[in-house]
């Protein structure tokens, strides 16, 4: 199987997946550098930001491959979910950097609206049932906050346009650069089963649906992975998982983009039923929740098991 990540000991902050474009692997996802190494001063990019604890990790790399005084001409943001935007605050001050997101995604990122509710019922994996934990809370950046040009370009990254990709978020994108067909997917699709825990440990590539628990429109989100299967991507770097390149890329796919329902959408499920609702102001409507007994036990358990380790008295 394909990786696209180069091989190169300059790297080891964060592996190059084309020549301007380098992975910042995080805790449970991935953020990206775009511009080449030894960029000057606002001559690169920054394409999401990962968790609250990531900052320091991502500093690191950009100083690594960029220098230590050097700072972003814009951070980028495929979608708003708490794993993308959880640093985007503390970063674009340190650097005084603009946030660029589309429209639709601006009510989690002004203070607006919180996401949807996750849906612990789909998936079938320690992930999915531990989403209830996850915080689907928007963020305030105030003046910070930009939106992404109409015209479909991407700030800072000449060459490179935006695509409305939506159903995992409202306002999702992915970025894509025609020249060589390399694609920031985000997590339009992702190239690991993130439900799973034991695939997420493992790293297992393989090219799946995006994150079944956040995904709030099933089928928007199928729309978007056959316009990003009809860009026949060389390269895609994607939000969680490994980046993928060649044939072997563009087979699996081809094969998710026609046989999406049966690959990528559950049985049953709050918004496989029917989708969220939302518009420039946020959410305007949540389905009803799906019961599933055996994922409410092991949500609690994992809330009453995380609740007795902050509580347990330290020293004993």
């Amino acid at each position: 199987m394909s990786t696209a990540i180069v091989a190169d000991p300059r790297d080891a902050a964060a592996p190059a997946v084309v020549g301007d474009v380098a992975c910042v692997q995080l805790t449970l996802v991935n953020a990206y550098l775009v511009g080449p190494r030894g960029a000057a001063d606002r001559q690169w990019v920054l394409v999401d930001a990962g968790m609250s604890m990531s900052a320091p990790r991502i500093i690191a790399a950009a100083a690594d491959r960029f220098g230590p005084t050097s700072r972003p001409a814009a951070i980028v943001l495929t979608h708003g979910h708490f794993d993308h935007v959880g640093s985007v605050r503390a970063l674009a001050e340190k650097w005084d950097a603009p946030v660029f997101a589309h429209p639709l995604e601006l009510p989690y990122l002004n203070g607006d609206s919180d996401y949807p509710p996750p849906d612990p019922t789909v998936g079938g994996g320690l992930m999915a049932y531990m989403s209830p934990l996850f915080s689907r809370k928007g963020i305030d950046l105030g003046e910070r906050l930009y939106v992404l040009p109409t015209d479909g370009s991407v700030p800072g990254m000449p060459g490179w346009r935006w695509i409305h990709t939506p159903g995992h978020a409202p306002g999702h994108v992915s970025l894509f650069r025609d020249a060589d067909r390399t694609l920031i997917a985000g997590d339009a699709f992702v190239t690991q089963k993130q439900e799973s825990a034991l695939a997420v440990m493992t790293r297992a590539q393989r090219v799946h649906g995006p994150p079944a628990y956040f995904t709030i429109d099933w089928g928007a989100a199928e729309r978007s992975v056959r316009e990003l299967a009809r860009l026949r991507p060389e390269v895609a770097a994607t939000g969680h998982g490994i980046p993928m390149a060649g044939g072997e890329l563009r087979r699996q796919l081809d094969d998710l983009a026609a046989h999406f329902r049966e690959r990528a959408v559950p049985a049953d499920g709050r918004y496989v039923r029917r989708p969220a609702v939302t518009d420039e102001r946020g959410v305007r409507f949540i389905p009803l929740p799906v019961s599933d007994q055996r994922g409410a036990w092991i949500a609690a358990g994992l809330v009453l098991g995380v609740a007795a380790w902050a509580l347990w008295p330290r020293g004993r």
